[in-house]
């Protein structure tokens, strides 16, 4: 079953009796386990009818024992297990009789980040239980989660607007969800959210600083780029934060560039990689500043000063000579 698809039938009213949410997306695991809870057990009753796990903690016997306990004054109650990745199999020896015959008055949910489908245990679980998987969202979907998120907060945003902070927090569910909150008290009584509000409430940021530093690297802006980086500094930035937001802005850089190469209109770049129109000629004409040639040995730098910072390497000064040679091409 997709996301989508789980979200849909609980809107419906169908709670599962056994459940596993998992993936690499967990902000959205999250929600979807709050949103199943609330559904399956009453909450002014939920300390008679929820009993939360760990998978690290638990033998499963003790999991099994509160699945078969009846509700206390209600239909149902729930049995939550985080982090079910780490049941051992002993453990799930155990609890795959249960899931094969799951009690109707329980809703039996787990939650992890990677399960082996594999195992005799999950071959079952897909063909009596629900089975649930939150990828990690590409970056072309970030505008689309930020509009469905600013229309669910209570006010809807300008697709470019979207754009820039999608371009400006990255595929940080958690924190672009963050964001919006603040952008649509910020809008106050404007019909939508503008590309100036997220500006506004984005400047003061880190992640607002990591975004000038890649656009005056994209320009080979020698001081804007040194200015950018003393300020990620001062503010206690992280190296390999720093180093991830440039490889995003770069990695579009190339693709970019691939297609110029190949004469592709501007207009069609756009569509191919689906860049808003509001950010088009900007990128274009940062990736227009490098060759080929030059992005491969930057990507290589990339890797290079990642290693470093992590391997007792100095990160102001790794990352001050990488970006001197990618504004001077200097290396």
């Amino acid at each position: 079953m997709t996301p989508q698809e789980f979200e849909i039938s609980l809107k419906k009213g169908a709670v599962p009796t056994v459940c596993f949410l998992y993936g690499e997306e967990q902000f959205l695991v999250e929600r979807a386990v709050q949103m199943l809870l609330e559904r399956a057990v009453d909450p002014a009753l939920k300390d008679f009818n929820l009993n939360v796990y760990f998978g690290n903690e638990s033998k499963g016997v003790d999991i099994i024992d509160a699945a078969q306990t009846l509700p206390m004054f209600s239909e149902r109650r729930a049995v939550l297990v985080k982090r079910a990745e780490q049941l051992k199999a002993e453990a799930l020896e155990v609890m795959l009789p249960y899931i094969k015959n799951p009690s109707p008055g329980t809703c039996l949910l787990l939650t992890g980040t990677k399960i082996d489908q594999r195992k005799k245990f999950f071959q079952e679980f897909k063909k009596h239980g629900v089975l649930v998987e939150y990828k990690r969202f590409y970056d072309n979907k970030l505008p689309g989660f930020i509009q469905a998120e600013s229309v669910a907060q209570g006010k809807p945003i300008e697709t470019a607007a979207a754009g820039l902070l999608s371009a400006l927090i990255g595929n940080n569910l958690q924190e672009l969800s963050s964001q919006i909150e603040k952008l649509v008290v910020y809008a106050g009584n404007k019909s939508r959210i503008t590309v100036d509000d997220v500006r506004t409430i984005a400047s003061s940021s880190k992640a607002f600083t990591a975004f000038e530093l890649a656009k005056f690297l994209g320009l080979r802006d020698l001081p804007n780029s040194i200015r950018s980086l003393d300020a990620l500094f001062l503010n206690g930035e992280e190296a390999p934060m720093m180093i991830g937001a440039l490889t995003r802005h770069f990695r579009q850089l190339w693709r970019i560039r691939e297609l110029l190469d190949k004469k592709k209109p501007q207009a069609d770049i756009g569509r191919e990689l689906s860049i808003n129109s509001f950010f088009l000629g900007e990128v274009v004409t940062q990736a227009r500043n490098f060759s080929r040639v030059e992005l491969q040995r930057i990507f290589e730098e990339f890797y290079r000063c990642d290693v470093a910072s992590k391997t007792g390497g100095q990160p102001y000064t790794l990352l001050h000579g990488m970006i001197m040679g990618i504004c001077t091409g200097g290396w």
